[in-house]
């Protein structure tokens, strides 16, 4: 799995109803997307399974993995790929448990190069850093700077992956930095063309 840590990171916004979520992730997976996370932090659990089961199939079809943010016991029951950490969710080690040996889990390394050596020592499959520019959607967010990138990838040997504020015209600096990945909210669901977004996107890691 860790070789398929390379590219556009879809991650989905919070509040879309069934229809429009699963257009826009089709759009992004058309556009190149080669990771989708489901994020939605305000949906009830009902909305989130059935939202999820239909973004599996989707992903299926796309043979492109789909990691639930937060919750590895949603991914387990749902089938997911994996599931992606943060510092008040379940630990690496508790969401590998869950999960087994095949599934990613990402781990949520803010500006800390601690803690993404942690991290792959507990079975993280990436480590992810940001805010790496200034986020709409985390304007408070800790901020990484790009440098941090390339160190955790030269010290970690782990795939990176950059999260917070990227957009069309900064994400070839973050994979210039080191980023293997880079995971996009706003400037991929938000833009009038979600296919043509994520090809621009992609377009860095050609």
């Amino acid at each position: 799995m860790k070789s398929r840590i390379r590219g556009l990171y879809a991650v989905t916004p919070d509040g879309l109803e069934d229809r429009e979520l699963q257009a826009k992730v089709e759009a992004a997976l058309r556009g190149g997307a080669k990771l989708v996370q489901y994020r939605n932090k305000q949906g009830p659990p009902e909305v989130q399974r059935r939202q999820l089961r239909a973004l599996l199939a989707l992903c299926r079809r796309h043979d492109v993995p789909l990691i639930v943010n937060d919750d590895p016991r949603l991914a387990a029951e749902i089938g997911a790929d994996g599931v992606h950490v943060g510092g008040e969710d379940p630990p690496v080690a508790a969401a590998r448990a869950a999960l087994g040996p095949n599934a990613i889990i990402g781990a949520s390394c803010y500006d800390a190069l601690d803690r993404a050596h942690a991290a792959r020592e507990a079975g993280a499959s990436y480590v992810a850093f940001g805010s790496v520019f200034p986020s709409t959607v985390k304007p408070d967010a800790v901020r990484a700077p790009l440098a941090l990138l390339r160190e955790a990838k030269n010290q970690v040997g782990l795939p990176v992956v950059a999260i917070g504020g990227i957009t069309i015209g900064n994400a070839p600096q973050a994979v210039a930095a080191g980023a293997d990945a880079i995971a996009v909210i706003s400037a991929l669901f938000h833009a009038s063309d979600v296919c043509r977004a994520a090809r621009k996107l992609s377009k860095p890691f050609e």
